[in-house]
């Protein structure tokens, strides 16, 4: 089979940049800013996944030992007008998604929200042992007007570095140090009404979402274009379908080692394959009746717009 190399043309996808900006109003807005970090605010409190600004290049990963960087952590959450938070929830705690996370909190004043991975994460951020909050499977969580409800998760296959972490995790150390730990769907719910799935990676439990329901889910779709055809369609239903979402917004597309103050990118192939992604998800949506979009980082959004 003929391997194909690149990387997919998102100048194809600006259509899809269509999310309506959020308004004025009270009621809870999104703002993208990479990989799988979402920002999700009211007019009184705020909670994020991941919280990953660093993005360290390839060559680092590769090659040596990687930190948070404060400068872009920094910038990033002044950029994004993020003073406070609630809670910070990593979707698992490979280093693209939870590096940043203690650093992130600190500054915040935010609860780390996780399994045991993420404490350690935690705990070797210097963050204190009373704002990192060990995370039940199927169990609420209730910050501010936000009920968060972490569901077990699995990372889309192959996960690079699987198994939990063990020991608190001091920076600098190799990438090989953020293994995959507990993999998180995460439902979100506003007292306001408005609901989401946050699904940052692209693997699934089968039947772990059946019984919950989310107007909007948020698509974590790394990897996913590696995947076949059947594997794609499969996580649409266990996701997507499962929750009965009427709108999907796909997240975990942008190459990760570029940093937040250049255009985003999607990641190469043959690591993924965006196009594919599209191809099958696209005609999932059309057929189903569900709206297809990509986010547009920076931008405070409201993906419910319209849905009522």
């Amino acid at each position: 089979m003929k391997v194909r190399l690149g990387r997919p043309d998102l100048s194809r996808r600006t259509g899809l940049f269509d999310l309506p900006e959020a308004g004025a109003g009270p009621g809870p807005s999104v703002t993208f800013l990479g990989v799988s970090t979402l920002l999700v605010r009211d007019g009184d409190s705020a909670v994020m996944t991941d919280g990953f600004f660093s993005r360290p290049s390839l060559t680092s990963v590769g090659l040596r030992r990687i930190a948070p960087d404060p400068a872009r952590i920094d910038a990033a959450l002044a950029r994004a007008g993020v003073t406070s938070l609630e809670a910070l929830v990593p979707v698992h705690t490979h280093f693209d998604h939870a590096m940043d996370s203690a650093a992130v909190a600190l500054r915040t004043g935010a609860r780390l929200v996780g399994g045991a991975s993420t404490a350690n994460i935690g705990r070797g951020g210097g963050l204190p042992e009373d704002r990192i909050v060990r995370a039940v499977p199927g169990e609420p969580l209730v910050y501010g007007p936000f009920t968060l409800t972490p569901v077990e998760s699995r990372h889309c296959p192959p996960d690079r570095f699987p198994g939990e972490i063990d020991a608190p995790v001091t920076p600098p150390v190799r990438v090989s140090a953020y293994r995959c730990g507990e993999a998180w769907s995460l439902l979100l719910r506003h007292t306001g009404g408005a609901s989401a799935l946050i699904q940052g990676s692209a693997g699934f439990v089968p039947g772990a979402l059946a019984g919950y329901s989310a107007d909007v889910a948020y698509l974590g779709v790394g990897q996913l274009g590696s995947r076949d055809d059947d594997y794609i369609r499969t996580y649409w239903r266990e996701t997507v379908g499962a929750v009965g979402a009427r709108r999907a917004v796909l997240i975990h597309w942008d190459d990760f080692f570029r940093p937040l103050d250049k255009p985003l990118r999607a990641l190469p192939r043959p690591a993924d394959d965006l196009d594919t992604t599209m191809r099958v998800l696209g005609g999932l949506a059309a057929e189903q009746g569900v709206s297809l979009h990509f986010p547009t980082l920076w931008r405070r959004e409201d993906p419910w717009a319209g849905l009522a």
